[in-house]
C-alpha cells in the first residue's frame, strides 16, 4: 500500500509539472505575437494629399504612434480639392497671357505660394521648378502643368495646384471706332455686347450700326452684326463677348447730295441704305431751276470715278424703279440752263461735295 500511494503521488506530480509547462509555453507564444499585432494596429496607411518630399521621409516610427494622431494625419488624403477658377470667369474661355498677375498656391504646402506676373514671352517664374510657359493656356491647363512639374521634379507628392487671376492685362475687350470712349475694358463675368458698348459711352453721332467682333483665337472669322438704331428694340444680336475680343464700330456711310437742291449736305446713313428719292427728300428736294433730265450719280469704283445717269422724272412718276445709293456716292443735280460736258459735270459734283455739312439721315 505504501508503494501504491507513492506511485499515485508521483504520477500526480508529473501531471502538475506538465500543466505548468504547457501554460508557460502558451504565455511565451502570446508574448511573441503581441508586438506584431500592435504594430499592425498603429501603422499609418496614407499620406497627405500634398507633402514636400523632404518631410515625407522624416518623423518617428509608426509602431508607437498615437492612434488619434495617426487618424488625423490620414484625413487630408480623403478630402476633395476642387479645381479653382477665378470667380465669375468662364473657365472654358479664360486664357492666361502676358502681363497677367497670378497667384499660385500648392495645397498643404504654404511655402510654395507665389504671386508673379507673366512675362511677354508667356513664361512665369515659380520656386523649385524655374520658368513655366503658361501663356495661352487655360487656368486648368496651367494648374495641371505646374502639378506635373512639381511631381516629376520630386518636390511635391500628389500636388494640388490652384491659380487665382489677380490682374488680367490680356483678358480685356478692345472697343475701337465710333464710340464715345474707345479703349480697353475689363471682361469680368458674363459680358454682353450691349453692356460693353454702354460702358464705352454708346455710339458717337457718326457711328454706323454694322458692328464687327473679332475673336482673339479666331481672327480670320469675324462676327458681323447689323444692330438696330435703338438697341432696346432687338436683343437677338446682344451676343456674349469673350476675353480678348475686339469690337469695331465703323463710321456710317456718307452719301452726298449736291447741286440745285434745297439743302445740299452729306447724309450720314447709319443703316447703310438710302435711295435716290429718299436722299433728295432729306436734302429738301430739287429746286424749280434744277435740270431734272441731267441728274447724275458719281461713284468711285475700282477703275476710278464713274458717272451714272438718273431718270429722275420717270422715277417721280413711278415709271422707273428707285435707285439705291452706295457709300460715298455723290448725287449731283445740275442747274437748268447750264450746259456742261460729262467731265465738267463730274468735276462740279466732286467740288460741290467738298466742305458741305454732314447730317445724320434716318430713313
Amino acid at each position: 500500500m505504501e508503494f501504491g500511494r507513492f506511485n499515485f503521488a508521483w504520477s500526480g506530480s508529473l501531471f502538475g509539472f506538465a500543466g505548468v509547462l504547457v501554460f508557460a509555453l502558451g504565455l511565451n507564444a502570446a508574448g511573441q505575437q503581441a508586438p506584431a499585432t500592435s504594430s499592425t494596429g498603429n501603422a499609418v496607411t496614407g499620406l497627405p494629399a500634398a507633402q514636400p518630399m523632404s518631410q515625407a521621409g522624416t518623423g518617428s516610427g509608426t509602431g508607437n504612434a498615437d492612434p488619434a494622431k495617426a487618424s488625423a494625419s490620414v484625413a487630408p488624403s480623403t478630402s476633395v480639392v476642387p479645381a479653382v477658377v477665378p470667380a465669375d470667369q468662364n473657365s472654358g474661355s479664360l486664357r492666361l497671357g502676358a502681363g497677367d498677375l497670378i497667384e499660385v498656391g500648392v495645397y498643404n504646402v504654404p511655402e510654395l505660394t507665389t504671386k508673379a506676373r507673366i512675362g511677354n514671352s508667356g513664361d512665369v517664374y515659380l520656386p523649385l521648378i524655374d520658368y513655366v510657359h503658361v501663356g495661352d493656356l487655360t487656368v486648368e491647363e496651367a494648374q495641371a502643368l505646374i502639378e506635373k512639374r512639381l511631381e516629376d521634379g520630386g518636390f511635391v507628392r500628389g500636388a494640388h495646384v490652384t491659380i487665382f487671376l489677380d490682374e488680367s492685362a490680356s483678358q480685356g475687350v478692345t472697343i475701337l471706332g465710333e464710340v464715345t470712349r474707345p479703349g480697353i475694358y475689363p471682361a469680368v463675368g458674363n459680358r454682353k455686347l450691349y453692356d460693353l458698348l454702354s460702358a464705352a459711352g454708346g455710339f458717337s453721332p457718326s457711328a454706323g450700326r454694322k458692328v464687327s467682333i473679332i475673336r482673339q483665337h479666331d481672327p480670320s472669322a469675324p462676327i458681323n452684326l447689323s444692330l438696330p438704331r435703338n438697341l432696346a428694340d432687338d436683343l437677338q444680336d446682344n451676343v456674349e463677348i469673350l476675353p480678348g475680343d475686339t469690337i469695331t464700330v465703323p463710321r456710317a456711310p456718307i452719301i452726298y447730295v449736291v447741286g440745285d437742291v434745297g439743302r445740299p449736305a452729306g447724309l450720314l446713313v447709319d443703316n447703310g441704305s438710302l435711295t435716290v428719292l429718299q436722299a433728295l427728300a432729306l436734302a429738301g428736294g430739287t429746286n424749280h431751276t434744277a435740270k431734272m433730265g441731267s441728274v447724275r450719280i458719281i461713284r468711285k469704283g475700282p477703275t476710278g470715278m464713274t458717272e451714272t445717269r438718273v431718270p429722275l422724272k420717270k422715277m417721280l412718276e413711278a415709271k422707273a424703279p428707285d435707285m439705291t445709293l452706295q457709300a460715298d456716292d455723290i448725287l449731283f443735280v445740275p442747274l437748268s440752263g447750264v450746259r456742261m460736258a460729262a467731265q465738267e459735270t463730274m468735276q462740279a459734283g466732286i467740288s460741290a461735295a467738298t466742305g458741305i455739312a454732314v447730317i445724320a439721315a434716318h430713313p
